[in-house]
Order: structure tokens, then sequence, then C-alpha cells
């Protein structure tokens, strides 16, 4: 493992041949995909639970929080105890698109108090790598079924408890550009206001720096080494920061910010509404072009 962030397909294999697998987590999503649970039933790592982020891993959507705002405790928790999740027993999330959707996963469930959660480096194309085997389920229980199918996972009794990981609002995000660092995870375009595909403006939170969650990895899907992406965020001021918080679109790729951060040995904070809030509110302003301003 890196920094308790990620695990091996060598690491999962090994665990899930010894009897003590732990809870598999696929989230499947991918922003303008509504397939994700489709591409789930056509081939998945055998024991893996579906999790729908957008139903599952946020709650209902609105201006003053974005796209994708935190998820109501209480239902959070009744959707981990549906995946299985129970005290003790360790979780390991992926996706197929190099992390950058199952890292909400992985840092909802530590910011609500679950220790042993960790990303599955390189994601589902590395276990396709290793030429391991996937398994299908055409037809699996749908979120509205009334009663579980027969690979449902036997329910589990984790208790969550929120603030294991820190948040910040508006304001303190805001602040942060000024006096820390903010970091924006979007696409570069969408940083500097030459595109903007979902949300109501195009553009930056003034101050804030640039730094694309894709470059967090390298070609294969893996995380850069811990020294290349310590030297990322250094290079973007994060070594003499005296804080430092991220933001994306909707505070989806900005949790595989903080993933990246903390396996380089930094400890930032999210801002959950990011731009899909922010833009949303015309009191806020706007900045564009390449540099923070």
């Amino acid at each position: 493992m890196s920094a308790g962030v990620t695990t091996t397909v060598e690491e999962l294999r090994e665990l899930l041949d010894s009897g003590q697998a732990p809870v598999l987590l696929d989230v499947r999503w991918a922003l303008g995909d509504p397939h994700g649970r489709d591409h789930y039933e056509a081939g998945h790592i055998p024991g893996a639970v579906y999790v729908d982020l957008d139903r599952e891993l946020a709650g209902p959507p609105s201006p003053e929080g974005g796209r994708h705002p935190l998820p109501d405790l209480a239902n959070l928790q009744a959707a981990a105890r549906s995946w299985g999740l129970k005290v003790g027993r360790p979780v390991v999330v992926y996706d197929d698109l190099g992390n950058t959707a199952a890292a909400r996963a992985w840092w909802l469930l530590r910011w609500a108090g679950v220790p042993e959660v960790t990303l599955l480096d390189g994601a589902l194309g590395a276990w396709r790598a290793a030429g391991l085997p996937l398994e299908s389920s055409p037809g699996a229980t749908k979120p509205d079924a009334e009663t579980p199918g027969p690979d449902a996972p036997e329910p589990g009794d984790i208790v969550l408890r929120p603030g294991g990981l820190p948040v910040t609002d508006a304001d303190d995000a805001a602040q942060l550009a000024v006096t820390g660092l903010l970091l924006d995870a979007r696409a570069g375009e969408r940083y500097r206001g030459e595109q903007e595909p979902v949300d109501p403006r195009a553009g930056h939170i003034p101050g804030a720096v640039s730094a694309p969650t894709g470059e967090n990895l390298a070609a294969d899907g893996t995380f850069l080494p811990p020294e290349v992406l310590r030297k990322r965020f250094e290079d973007r001021g994060a070594g003499d920061a005296t804080g430092i918080g991220v933001y994306c679109g909707s505070g989806v790729t900005a949790a595989h910010q903080i993933a990246a951060l903390a396996i380089a040995g930094f400890d930032a904070t999210l801002y959950p509404g990011s731009w899909s809030a922010w833009s949303a509110d015309p009191a806020r302003p706007a900045a564009t072009g390449p540099l923070p301003s």
C-alpha cells in the first residue's frame, strides 16, 4: 500500500486468495455516461458490489450544494450497509477510469470514519492487464428492486460518523486561495474558461491554481510515484502553503486529487460544492486565463 491510500492488484489478489476478502466496491461512473450499472453487469472483479455515484454517493443536486453535494449521513450509512460494510473489514474501491470516480467513495468513507479504505491502483485496467478474470451479472438487482437478488452481499453493520476528513465551504475556499493554496482539479481548458460543458459559468475561483486530476496518473492509470507527485504539488506551492484546498466541477475528481496529495505527503480539504455551486451563485466572481488571478 502507498501511504494507506492504494492497494495493488497483487495485494488484492493475495487477500482474495487468503479467504480474508475485503468489501469490493465498483464505482463505474463518468461525466455524461449514465450507463455505469450496465458496464458493471458486463464485467467486474468477482465479488464486487456496484455503487451508484449519483444516487448513493451524493445528495440531490441544487444550486447551493452543486451537482454532487455530500449525501445525508443516514442515507450513506444505509447504502454502506447494503454494500456489506462491517466494522473492522477493509474496503477496496475501483472504477474503470483511473479511480477518478472511485475516489469519491474512498473520500466519503474516510470522511465518515471508515479507516481501512483504499483505491485499487490502476483501477479495473490494472486487473485486466494482469490477466485476471471478470464476472458478469446481467439482470442484477436494480436500485428500485423490493428484495435483494441472490448475489446481494450480506448486510453490514457499519456505523458512520462524519469528520474523518476536512471539508470547506465557498467562503473558506475563497480565503484559502488567498492565504493558502486552492487547487482546481478540472481540465486546463475548463480552468482557463475556454469551455464549460455543464456548469452555469466558465472560469475558476480567483486565486486558484490549475492542477488537472489526470496528471496524477501514469500512462497505465496507476498513481505516479510519491516523489513525482510531491514535486508536482510543490511546484504549485504546496510545500509552503499554510493550508491546501481542492475543488473540481462537482466534488468528484477533487477527491482523486486529495488521494494523490495524501500519497505525496500532504493533507488537503475538499470543497464539495466545487465549481458547480460556486458558478451558480452570481455574487461569486469568476476568473479566466492561464494564471491565478
